[in-house]
């Protein structure tokens, strides 16, 4: 896939622009070059590179609305698109929550794009794959891993004058080392957009001692602990609680911000006041791009949760007309402040507590409270006066993001979480709370 640069894009979206006939007409151009390689049980199992580029139209007559995709770019194609857009829309019913395409924006930059993270190759992600099996072979364990990266773009555009381009690029990593009798477990996860900042040894090597340490594991009685909650295992649990910050929901009664008899809890103290957390496209370490492509509003450094109150809620367009508030683009990242403290320093300062590496198969029980249920898995941990005494058997969970941040002890220096379980590129710290609820033994590994 030849990646448009910004000039490309402009002539192709002036071109659909010039073919459409509605009242109003809007474009997303997304392009991607996403290679992998895949490996399990310490040999690599497949490896690709998968090219695509497709363009969106949406047109609309009054409030009847159409959209169509296509993937091929010449005139008659791009203009077959825009006429399947409008033929749609002059069948749709009435969308009673239409809102009129914005108009001319100013986006500024973030820098989503390196260089060098575009320029991985496929001796690149089999160096990748090898530090793993190599290592994995070398301490008799079992190795299973993905390594992906992605170069990419997105255009926007609308018949108001709205235009935005942006490249970007990033790269997610995960292995699990297993021993040969399948007794002990440990997994890792790594995300950046700058290659630079990856060391697949690192990472393998992290997997690979939680795996050989976790071996004999005893039953821990279930309970109420402190807990060390990796940030990979954190970022599950509270990411769950991001999507929650929408004022509709609040305001509608279905979140855990809404207010008995109505309203929301905007402004309103809900956590430990060590809890700050915000969107920041701009970030150096999480950048995003600078619009969200839904709405096609410009993003801003927001405060979501400010020293422990509510500081902001997600308004759409529609809803914050209905509300008489201001419009929000949706947040790409979400930031969480920590401190400066290692992993293995927040370990030493704790008296008696379980370390969680990861956790998984969660379920949501209650959406008023973000009740979850979950297991941990692939190392847990009892810590003892600040050393880890030995490998316990995972557990399962019910416990609310909102009650542990309400319980947080001490928090460490933050760490990138991305890729595809999560739905936000996150810096999020490793986090001692108290009170964690484990309610029952799990089988897992």
């Amino acid at each position: 896939m030849k990646q448009l640069n910004q000039e490309e894009a402009k002539r192709i979206c002036d071109r659909v622009l010039g073919f459409s006939r509605a009242d109003e007409c809007r474009i997303v151009i997304d392009g991607s070059r996403v290679g992998n390689i895949r490996y399990a049980q310490n040999s690599v199992t497949t490896a690709g590179l998968n090219e695509n580029m497709q363009l969106t139209v949406s047109v609309a007559f009054g409030k009847r609305q159409g959209t169509a995709t296509i993937n091929e770019f010449d005139d008659k194609s791009l203009e077959k698109a825009v006429r399947r857009a409008e033929d749609v829309a002059r069948l749709a019913p009435e969308n009673p929550e239409f809102m009129p395409a914005i108009g001319k924006q100013l986006f500024k930059p973030s820098n989503t794009f390196n260089a060098a993270t575009a320029a991985i190759d496929p001796d690149y992600r089999a160096q990748v794959a090898s530090h793993s099996i190599v290592a994995g072979r070398k301490n008799k364990l079992l190795t299973a891993g993905y390594f992906v990266d992605t170069t990419g773009f997105q255009t926007i555009a609308n018949s108001n004058g709205l235009f935005g381009h942006q490249e970007f690029t990033d790269l997610d990593f995960t292995c699990t080392a297993r021993t040969e009798d399948g007794r002990g477990s440990g997994w890792v996860t790594r995300s950046a957009g700058d290659v630079r900042k990856f060391d697949p040894r690192e990472a393998s090597a992290v997997a690979i001692e939680k795996a050989l340490r976790s071996v004999d594991a005893k039953a821990l009685e279930p309970g109420r602990y402190t807990v060390i909650l990796e940030p990979a295992a954190t970022s599950e649990l509270i990411g769950r609680m991001f999507g929650a910050f929408d004022a509709r929901r609040a305001d509608e009664g279905r979140s855990f911000l809404s207010k008995k008899g109505g309203g929301n809890r905007l402004g309103e103290k809900l956590f430990d006041e060590q809890v700050n957390i915000w969107a920041d496209p701009w970030n150096p370490d999480v950048p995003v791009r600078p619009w969200d492509s839904a709405s096609m509003l410009p993003r801003e450094r927001t405060d979501v949760v400010k020293n422990g109150k509510i500081a902001a809620l997600d308004y759409s367009r529609f809803w914050a007309q209905k509300q008489n508030a201001r419009a929000t683009a949706r947040h790409g990242n979400m930031i969480m402040s920590g401190g400066t403290k290692s992993l293995e320093e927040l370990i030493a300062s704790t008296k008696k507590g379980v370390i969680v590496t990861r956790t998984w198969y969660i379920r949501q029980v209650d959406p008023q409270s973000l009740l979850l249920t979950g297991l941990t898995r692939d190392g847990t941990f009892y810590v003892e006066n600040g050393k880890i005494k030995h490998p316990i058997k995972n557990f399962r969970f019910n416990e609310s993001p909102v009650s542990m941040l309400n319980n947080v002890d001490e928090m460490g220096k933050p760490q990138i979480i991305g890729g595809d379980e999560v739905p936000y590129q996150m810096l999020i710290p490793p986090m001692k709370l108290r009170d964690f609820n484990f309610t029952s033994l799990s089988d897992a590994v």
